[in-house]
């Protein structure tokens, strides 16, 4: 599915940021969690994070938009409180007319970020603007920021608007809540983590990417768009093998087509 890109001086490829038509939607991979989501009538921002580093750790790829050149969207979500994922710097910047979506606990973090509303919530919570729909939905991980907080929750999203449903993981260990998200809703596109996953990073809480496929079964999503790999080197797996390892298991189950790999930057239509 091709990007979408206009020219401009110097035979540089820019992103281009109108909206889609009225029946699709555009996922924008930025780099690590953050995507762009664009729908006909409404937008959002996920885990926005344009950091150069993450603690000791640097950026090794380029973020795939201009942080100061995105339009301002209707709502920016946050999956949970981590610093790869609640980055501070990135959400000082980013407008949003309905404000900011964080799970339960989580408000204190971002209420002087200048947000004109914070809206937490608990899982399975559903939030409308119009005809845009915020479903937070469970995940096996932890929403601590600091080691006292424990109160934090932590998790997915769905994001529904014109028809189209988007869903953005977070991050997580495979569990069975995957098949419950998928009885209760029906998704399109499932924005799947799939790196991070060998010790002592993966604890239990990421997925290798033979569990991120398993996983993407069991939500019946029709599309996976993975994630959380290649932009922090934040597990001790090969750079390339998130992906290598993705691709045969999508080749070995015959779904190799459902399995879509963006470069940051370019936006996929569907």
């Amino acid at each position: 599915m091709p990007g979408m890109f206009k020219r401009r001086a110097g035979n540089v490829l820019e992103p281009v940021l109108a909206p889609p038509e009225q029946d699709k939607v555009r996922i924008t991979w930025i780099g690590h969690a953050s995507f762009f989501l664009q729908f006909a009538g409404h937008s959002v921002i996920v885990d926005p994070n344009w950091a150069k580093w993450h603690g000791p750790v640097k950026r090794q790829r380029k973020p795939g938009l201009d942080l100061h050149g995105l339009p301002e969207v209707d709502l920016v979500l946050v999956t949970h409180a981590h610093f790869d994922h609640l980055h501070k710097p990135s959400l000082r910047i980013l407008q949003a007319r309905e404000g900011i979506v964080v799970p339960q606990g989580s408000a204190s973090l971002v209420k002087r970020l200048g947000f004109s509303a914070t809206h937490e919530m608990r899982v399975w919570d559903e939030l409308k603007f119009d005809l845009l729909e915020i479903i937070h939905t469970p995940s096996h991980h932890w929403g601590a920021r600091f080691l006292h907080d424990t109160h934090r929750e932590y998790g997915g999203y769905i994001v529904r608007a014109g028809g189209k449903s988007v869903f953005h993981c977070g991050d997580s260990a495979y569990f069975d809540g995957f098949v419950e998200i998928g009885k209760r809703y029906d998704v399109d596109i499932a924005l799947m983590p799939i790196g991070a996953y060998d010790a002592p990073s993966g604890r239990d809480v990421h997925m290798n990417p033979e569990e991120a496929v398993r996983a993407f079964a069991d939500l019946g999503a029709k599309l996976m768009i993975p994630m959380h790999y290649g932009t922090f080197p934040l597990g001790n797996e090969p750079h390339d093998e998130p992906v290598e390892r993705l691709l045969a298991e999508a080749d070995r189950l015959g779904i190799s087509e459902q399995i879509l790999i963006p470069e940051e930057g370019v936006g996929i239509e569907w």
